[in-house]
């Protein structure tokens, strides 16, 4: 148990000085790449304004969102209608989709569990 954690300590180690050394030379090329997406000037007011646009673009969009979402609906119906005439391939691609959503719902639960299978910690 020592030697492991021996190793965790040594690549811990290893990890911090490779950001040291290159983690600023990663940081000026980050920001050099997507200068584009700066607002100027970068103040608390500008960061303000921003979160604001976004929130009432978002509210904007909700009608688009919502006629979407009847066209969605309409379209599962109109498939639950047909169902004799559904294919072996959608069948298999719905519990695919289905399964998928389960996986990320169990995924969810674990990380509020805070990463542990058996429960929540008291």
């Amino acid at each position: 148990m020592a030697s492991k954690l021996q190793q965790l300590q040594s690549k811990a180690f290893q990890a911090s000085q490779f950001v040291a050394k290159h983690g600023n030379t990663y940081y000026k090329q980050l920001l050099e790449q997507n200068k584009q997406y700066i607002q100027e000037p970068p103040t608390v007011e500008k960061c303000n304004l921003l979160a604001k646009q976004l929130f009432y673009t978002r509210l904007a969009s909700i009608p688009n969102r919502y006629e979407s979402f009847w066209k969605e609906l309409d379209y599962v119906k109109n498939l639950w209608r047909k169902r004799q005439e559904l294919k072996v391939e959608d069948a298999g691609i719905a519990a695919l989709f289905g399964l998928e959503c389960f996986a990320w719902y169990c995924a969810g639960e674990i990380v509020g569990r805070g990463f542990t299978f058996t429960g929540y910690y008291p």
